[in-house]
């Protein structure tokens, strides 16, 4: 059994061990492979990994011998699924090993923008609480999470976490799911009631063609001028165009991000620096523990399929 990791340092910078794959076969592991390189790495390799390498019907035709894609993630529109089927190639990704991650890198975004924790310290380390005359610096306006309604989108493992947690902080909760029958715990409404009637709204839906840029400035418009926009799930929900404009004409407060459209970022981003916007590169899901489990599940991913039983397996496959 030949294996290739293609871009290892995705999930691990040595911090997180990989020898539970590698004690599974023959393994060859790179640290990064741009996409133009992905054919020769993989060679005549049975097994690949990756997190974002795209993996093509060239790939494919060109590899004859590969019969198993593994995924360091839950999202997997990376791989050409129907090529994968077409040469008898099991692809599987690893479903919900994030979900206490995001969820609290969601309440570290709005706790940040509701008790402005970055320009406290800032103020702290410029010296303005030096020698004040009074005992508390408490100029910059904060706000209560108490009251306040969330609105979630996309009710799956992380959208019911990040409303576990609000409910601690005594919010309302509201969703917007494409299965309302299987709510049982919060108001579902339409898309546009939500926006309309939340303090924050936070996505943690999939990307779909048909919810591209759902957040763009006709939905922005929809928002109190009050409202936080928070995006952990993927870039491509928000036309950022629109929302870096909303920002500077102040149709809503502010928005925290980590996800972008294009990533790394680039310098022309419209929301690179854009006023009351945080932006966090892509780490919501990335803390040691949750990249441990994501590693213990890709390795149960390869020796299940080596064993004849794959699972977790996303394209349509005869096993």
């Amino acid at each position: 059994m030949k294996i290739v990791i293609l871009d290892s340092e995705t999930v691990s910078r040595n911090d997180v061990s990989l020898d539970g794959i590698k004690r599974l076969g023959e393994c060859e592991v790179f640290g990064f492979t741009p996409n133009d390189e992905v054919a020769r790495k993989i060679g005549d390799a049975d097994a690949v990994i990756c997190n974002k390498c795209l993996i093509t019907e060239d790939v494919f035709s060109a590899c004859p011998n590969l019969k198993y894609v593994g995924l360091f993630a839950t999202g997997y529109n990376n791989v050409d699924l129907d090529a994968a089927s077409r040469h008898g190639a099991a692809v599987c990704n690893v479903p919900a090993y994030s979900t206490a991650a995001v969820a609290q890198h969601t309440f570290a975004l709005i706790l940040n923008f509701y008790n402005r924790i970055r320009e406290y310290a800032d103020a702290v380390d410029n010296g303005e609480w030096i020698d004040y005359k009074l005992f508390s610096y408490f100029g910059i306006p904060t706000h209560e999470l108490s009251g306040q309604t969330i609105g979630i989108v996309g009710y799956g493992n992380i959208g019911r976490k990040v409303a576990q947690i609000a409910r601690a902080f005594d919010m309302q909760v509201l969703t917007f799911t494409r299965s309302p029958d299987k709510v049982t715990d919060c108001e579902c409404v339409s898309f546009e009631e939500l926006l309309s009637r939340s303090d924050i709204v936070s996505l943690h839906c999939p990307l779909f063609e048909d919810n591209r840029k759902m957040i763009n400035a006709d939905t922005l418009s929809l928002m109190k001028r009050s409202a936080l926009l928070v995006n952990t799930a993927r870039g491509g929900l928000i036309d950022e165009t629109a929302l870096a404009e909303a920002l500077r004409n102040g149709t809503i407060a502010g928005a925290c991000i980590d996800a972008l459209t294009l990533e790394p970022m680039r310098a022309d981003c419209a929301l690179y620096k854009a006023p009351n916007c945080v932006i966090t590169p892509h780490v919501a899901w990335a803390p040691k523990e949750t990249r441990e489990r994501l590693l213990d599940k890709v390795e149960e991913n390869l020796s299940a399929w080596i064993n004849g039983k794959a699972i977790n397996v996303v394209n349509k496959l005869s096993l």
